[in-house]
């Protein structure tokens, strides 16, 4: 992607776009308690310019769209009285809650971070983009309808004059964003709010999503603040860049000024933390390196060499594998879907194979196959020579220790109503690990000191947790059965940049000291050429390409690959 959306002219005039002095937002914890999320922030939205947000979670960033859109809850959050939010030298704060509501549906428009919990599952997604047009722009039906099959073609929707009646569940996760796009847009307003409007998105979907943001921009000479936690990707994007961190504004500037000469402390730990594709030192650097006095002068900077010679003993040897899913199709009929087709690779001990690919490609239906959470149609996938795809239930208990998988949500993979403790301690009581629960006891708590958690952590439940933190916590469950196989599905994709940083150097950890052989499937192409030895590429159940990982991004020999390893966000292009 090339940088010329770096210097397109802004039409700076004497009173920016948006105006934002002294924000301070605070939310109710209990009757009595509020706490101060948004300590006094203060910024500028000039006209047709890209202003970037980041921060981590928990920054205040969404929280400081949310106040500008007037989407906060009512009841447990406040703004203080002293806040200005001005819109083209209109007190937002002061209008009611009717004008607040024509405006932001109408000159102010948002894209939310998840489209699909977004858009309303029951309505097709022409009658989502039409009720916005018939509200804000008096349009009749057709008017309505006619106008919706434009902007989904102007969002690049394929075959809009039929996508217009598809139901949010029948497109894909980068359609379903798109849709949201065109809903933001269809009043054609001033300023749109992007939140995180590419997290969940694979690396070439992400890509599209970023030059139609920038194009539509420019077309509707419009502004955009553009909400993530992605340094990378704000080089792609942003003319400039604002900086927070716990509620407060760090640093701010222009984005060339922010890259390359960057202030701040924790700017520069945001630019670190993330793998990049140039070198790849032997710990990843975190935000506590650059913290508190630190400068980055304490950092590992030897260069950790990674592949696959051949030589190596192979522990996990997958031939052919197949799996299909069948669905009915008509009265009688049952059609297949081949996921995965003819996949083959060999594992070797103590290293890493990456699986990298966009969503579809069949990379989690190969590692959930492996675990048996699938039965395979097909193939053969031979543990120290045994085929553990072919064996019993009765046979596969013993190897089910062996091979253990991360799955990609932290949130949804941890049982709510079990402290850490009984999560931990589960496992091992169904393997027989430890002599009696005294000992298992000690062993979780060996545990929780390994992946970086206090001992009270034991005591508590998920929810107390933040989504690296319950990571980890899954990191540990899957230790308490010593595997030698790990599959990592998308297990870092979830975090902020520092979090990820953390995870990483805690899995290579672990790989040292227990010689682990890694499964990591992942979409982020940046994180797999720093942990993996091989990368495995696919494409609609197929394997396209499979080489040393140095090898594969120096020289890739299929075109699918070239084009994802294009996709890849570089921050600032010279």
């Amino acid at each position: 992607m090339d940088s010329t959306n770096h210097n397109h002219p802004a039409d700076h005039s004497a009173q920016p776009l948006l105006r934002v002095r002294d924000l301070r937002v605070s939310f109710r914890t209990d009757k009595k308690t509020m706490v101060e999320t948004v300590k006094g922030i203060s910024f500028d939205i000039p006209h047709n310019t890209t202003v970037a947000l980041v921060g981590e979670s928990g920054s205040g960033k969404s929280v400081s769209s949310l106040a500008v859109m007037g989407l906060l809850p009512k009841n447990n959050s406040s703004i203080a009285a002293t806040s200005c939010i001005e819109f083209e030298g209109r007190n937002l704060l002061a209008m009611s809650e009717d004008e607040r509501r024509d405006m932001c549906g109408k000159e102010i428009s948002m894209i939310f971070q998840e489209p699909m919990t977004s858009l309303n599952p029951v309505f097709t997604v022409g009658f989502q983009i039409g009720e916005v047009l018939k509200l804000h722009m008096g349009m009749n039906a057709k008017q309505a309808r006619a106008r919706a099959i434009a902007l989904l073609e102007e969002v690049g929707i394929p075959s809009p004059a039929t996508k217009i009646d598809a139901y949010p569940s029948q497109m894909s996760g980068g359609q379903q964003q798109r849709v949201m796009i065109a809903m933001a847009i269809a009043c054609e307003p001033k300023l749109l709010i992007a939140d995180e409007p590419t997290t969940a998105l694979d690396v070439t979907i992400q890509k599209q999503i970023i030059d139609l943001i920038e194009a539509l921009r420019k077309k509707h000479k419009m502004s955009v603040l553009f909400i993530t936690h992605d340094l990378a990707l704000v080089g792609e994007i942003a003319d400039e860049v604002i900086v927070m961190r716990h509620g407060e504004v760090r640093e701010k500037g222009d984005v060339r000024q922010i890259f390359e000469a960057p202030q701040d402390p924790y700017t520069k730990a945001l630019l670190m933390c993330r793998p990049s594709l140039d070198t790849r030192p032997w710990r990843l650097p975190v935000i506590s390196d650059y913290m508190n006095g630190h400068h980055g002068d304490n950092l590992d900077l030897r260069e950790r060499s990674r592949g696959c010679s051949g030589q190596e003993d192979t522990l996990l040897d997958v031939r052919n594998l197949g799996k299909s899913f069948y669905f009915r199709e008509g009265l009688f009929g049952r059609k297949e879907f081949k996921a995965v087709q003819d996949v083959s690779f060999k594992l070797a001990r103590g290293k890493t194979l990456g699986v990298v690919g966009e969503s579809g490609s069949g990379k989690t239906t190969v590692g959930l196959t492996l675990m048996r959470l699938h039965q395979a149609t097909a193939g053969q996938a031979l543990f120290e020579g045994k085929d553990i795809i072919g064996m019993s239930n009765h046979e596969f208990m013993s190897y089910k220790r062996r091979i253990q998988i991360i799955f990609q949500n932290p949130y949804a993979s941890l049982n709510p109503r079990f402290t850490i403790g009984q999560i931990l301690l589960e496992p091992m009581r169904i393997h027989q690990i430890g002599s009696d629960d005294n000992e298992r006891i000690e062993m979780a708590m060996q545990l929780l000191q390994k992946v970086g958690l206090p001992p009270v952590a034991y005591h508590r439940y998920p929810h107390e947790f933040s989504g690296g933190q319950r990571q980890r916590i899954a990191i540990a469950r899957c230790l308490t059965m010593r595997p030698e196989i790990l599959v990592c599905d998308e297990s870092v994709s979830a975090l902020d940049v520092s979090v990820q940083a953390q995870v990483l150097n805690l899995l290579q950890d672990l790989q040292e000291e227990f010689g682990m052989s890694y499964i990591f499937i992942s979409h982020d192409l940046s994180v797999v050429k720093y942990l993996a030895d091989q990368v495995m590429v696919m494409h609609q159940g197929k394997v396209v390409e499979l080489a040393n990982s140095d090898e594969l991004y120096h020289n890739p020999t299929h075109a699918y690959t070239r084009q994802l390893l294009s996709a890849i966000p570089r921050g600032l292009q010279n």
